[in-house]
């Protein structure tokens, strides 16, 4: 999977992903990072989220990482913000009060460039990305943010009746990247309502990662 499958798919409008609303699995969950509100949360693959509005409407700041602009364009429309926008490295740079989005490559983001995050929330990340490219993005989300604890969303189900993203992530899985580095906690589990992309039964889990 390369860059193009996903502009393509913002191109396109093909966004079955994207939620209208702050995804309840954040909001029932959050609150066992145990951060204080002015905490810094890194969103990679963010996209326009809901639930950058939601976290900083709950006083946190957010610091967010997205390849496709379309999408960190539409994102500060619908927050009705309008940025700063700069080069920072390779990356594009959008700025206002509370939150910076990191647009390009997420792997030519490095610490320098993301700074100090308390935690890290993956709802959509390690979910969109093949099976061969996940080992090597776990070591740079660890490496880029000095292992901050995470607060990561999995689905498991049948890889064979359906391709993803979001890719199917089992417990093994979860516990062969991050086990080393994090206390791995899974906090819920739970059924997709009406299965993913409506027909494929699916479920979905929340995991809490504390750093050893």
């Amino acid at each position: 999977m390369d860059s193009g499958f996903w502009h393509e798919k913002w191109t396109q409008k093909e966004l079955g992903f994207h939620r209208s609303q702050p995804n309840p699995l954040l909001v029932k969950h959050f609150d066992k990072l145990g951060l204080s509100p002015d905490s810094r949360i890194f969103l990679p693959l963010c996209g326009k989220t809901r639930d950058i509005s939601w976290l900083l409407g709950h006083g946190y700041r957010v610091v967010g990482s997205e390849l496709v602009a379309t999408a960190v364009d539409q994102l500060f429309e619908e927050l009705d913000i309008v940025p700063t926008i700069s080069q920072s490295g390779q990356l594009l740079r959008y700025s206002a009060h509370h939150i910076d989005i990191h647009v390009g490559d997420i792997f030519e983001l490095d610490q320098a460039l993301l700074g100090h995050v308390d935690a890290i929330y993956d709802r959509a990340a390690l979910v969109a990305l093949p099976e061969q490219m996940r080992t090597r993005y776990a070591k740079h989300l660890m490496a880029i943010s000095e292992t901050a604890p995470q607060l990561l969303i999995t689905f498991e189900y049948d890889q064979t009746v359906m391709n993803g993203p979001p890719f199917a992530v089992d417990a093994a899985e979860v516990s062969r990247h991050y086990d080393e580095h994090y206390e791995v906690s899974l906090v819920s589990n739970t059924a997709v309502e009406g299965g993913l992309k409506g027909q494929f039964a699916a479920d979905e889990l929340v995991w809490v990662l504390n750093k050893n």
